[in-house]
Parts: structure tokens; sequence; C-alpha cells
């Protein structure tokens, strides 16, 4: 195996030197460090920036770890050197920065109901294995987190000693040791996290397919109003409840007349009727005038006959 730190520099194809491995791993570890202990949300301009520089970073990183063949698959951890052990971290910090990354979308879906919204998953009875093996996915859980925070604190008391160069080997590789110990709790807890959420897509994939058709939307029932005498009162005592709408008769009567609705008795009477009532009535009172003897006898025998009998008599209809 060649050290890092010697072989660690190519040459452009212009002739220029290209950066270090290690200033690249550098440079890269310190862009995550500042996109994930940032307060700024993750979908800022400014976050992203810096998590694309550093996967541009850790990718050259990675290319030039396998160029120069670092690792192989026959030796041990215990055979790697202490310059070679933080590139171990390529990969973890390469997919952490990958998954702050944004996907690159014409719409905008911040307000659009996800699929889980608009259809919950259906609660699916577990049986005693499953909940068996739910009890040991959660032990492990809470020991991978006991062991994280314990790596996390040992990393912290040393940092400084390896950040200032002060340190000796020793503690340099115990620092990069911690570190690859801290990674793979947190891919394991990324895996799971995966599995189920892999899981949760096929049920929700299963229960889609087997979700019957949404109904057509039912037309909403008109909304109930009342006839006032007319917008005076309407105004002044309402419908009596003031959750309902009111009505004028007038703006009844001139809502139905612009949609055609209106029923035969509501239509005023034509004009001809009006003129032929007025012509009969016009000559009656000439016959009256002209001493008509027909017209006389006919109001004569009017009289008499309503003399005896009295009003209504004849159109009782069966009543008595």
């Amino acid at each position: 195996m060649a050290a890092a730190e010697d072989t660690n520099t190519t040459q452009n194809p212009s002739g220029s030197e290209a950066p270090k491995l290690s200033d690249l791993l550098d440079r890269g570890w310190k862009l995550y460090e500042e996109v994930d202990t940032t307060n700024e949300p993750s979908s800022s301009t400014a976050v992203q920036v810096k998590v694309k520089r550093g996967i541009m970073q850790l990718e050259e990183a990675t290319m030039m770890v396998n160029q120069l063949d670092l690792f192989s698959r026959n030796e041990a951890l215990e055979e790697i050197s202490t310059t070679d052990l933080k590139y171990l971290l390529l990969p973890a910090l390469l997919g952490a920065l990958t998954m702050k990354q944004l996907p690159k979308t014409s719409e905008n879906t911040a307000d659009t109901p996800t699929e889980e919204q608009m259809n919950p998953p259906v609660p699916v009875p577990m049986s005693q294995s499953d909940l068996i093996a739910m009890a040991t996915q959660r032990q492990a859980k809470i020991e991978r987190f006991n062991q994280r925070k314990e790596t996390e604190a040992k990393l912290s008391e040393i940092r400084g000693l390896v950040e200032s160069g002060s340190a000796d080997e020793e503690v340099v590789r115990d620092f990069y040791l911690l570190n690859v110990r801290r990674w793979v709790t947190l891919a394991l807890e990324e895996i799971d996290s995966i599995s189920q959420e892999i899981e949760i897509l096929k049920r929700m994939e299963l229960f889609k397919q087997s979700a019957p058709q949404p109904s057509p939307p039912k037309r909403p029932p008109m909304k109930p109003f009342i006839l006032t005498k007319d917008a005076v009162q309407a105004k002044v005592f309402g419908a009596g409840y003031p959750s309902l709408p009111t009505m004028t008769v007038d703006d009844w009567y001139e809502q139905h007349r612009r949609q055609a609705c209106l029923p035969d008795q509501g239509i005023p009477r034509s004009a001809a009727n009006d003129d032929k009532e007025e012509d009969e009535r016009a000559e009656r009172e000439r016959k009256e005038e002209n001493d008509d003897e027909e017209a006389l006898q006919k109001a004569r025998d009017w009289d008499h006959w309503k003399d005896t009998h009295r009003r209504g008599y004849g159109n009782r209809k069966n009543m008595g």
C-alpha cells in the first residue's frame, strides 16, 4: 500500500498541479459540517451551494483514491496506515451530502398534499412474531444510539488535539477509527429508515390498487330562502332565522322571469284581451244610455232575480 500523503497529487491536462487528496477530503468534510450544523433551511440557496461544492470535492477525492488503489480487500483494518484511515470516510460523507441535496423539480410541491396524506394507510393487525421482531429492532436501535453518543463524546475530547496538530499518531488513529464507527452506526440507522419507507410505499401501492374508484362529486344542496313581503320588511324584521337568507317577492319574481320559468298564471294578460273587455263594457254603457229596450229588460230581470236570491245561491257545490 502506498501512503496517501506522498502520492496524493496529480497533473491536470493543462500541466498545472491538481489539489491534494487530503485537501479535497478536508474541504468536503468541512462543508458537510457547515451544512449539518447550520440553522438555515436545507432548501435555501446558500446551503444547496455548499452541498453541491462538497459533493464535487468528495467525488474528486473518491476518484483519486480509486486511481491510487489505497485500499485492498485482502488487508485488515489494523494493516491500514494512520494517514490513510480518514479516506475510509469518503463514501459516508458523500452519501450524507447527497441525502441533503434537493431533487430538481420544475413544480413547487410544498403545498401539494402527499399520497400518504390523501390516502392514509390502513392499520394492519400484527402477530406475536411481528411484535417480538419490533421489540428486538427497538432494542438494537437503543444500543446503537447509546454507542453513537459515547463515540461522539470521545470524539469531542480529542478533536481539539487532532485539529491543532499536537496529538501523537495513536491519538490520531483513535480519532479516525472513532469517526468510522460513528458513521457505521449512522449508516445502519439510515438503512433501517429506508427499509421502513420502502415497506410503506409497497403497502401504499397495494392500498391504491385495492381501493375503490372515487365516486363523482355530489351536487351541493340548494340553500333555503324565505319569501318576504317587500325589501323593507326583510331589512327590518329579517327572516326570523339569522342563518337563513331572505328574498323579497319582487326578487323572486325577477329571478324566475330571467330564467323563463314563471307559471302560466303569472304571465300578464295580453293587450288584446284587455281591449276586448273594455269594448264590451263601453257597449253596455252605450245601450243603457240610449234606452235600449232589450238591455233595459235584461237589467230589470237581473235586479228582480237578485231580490229573490241571496248572494251565492245555486253555487253551493253540494255543501248543503
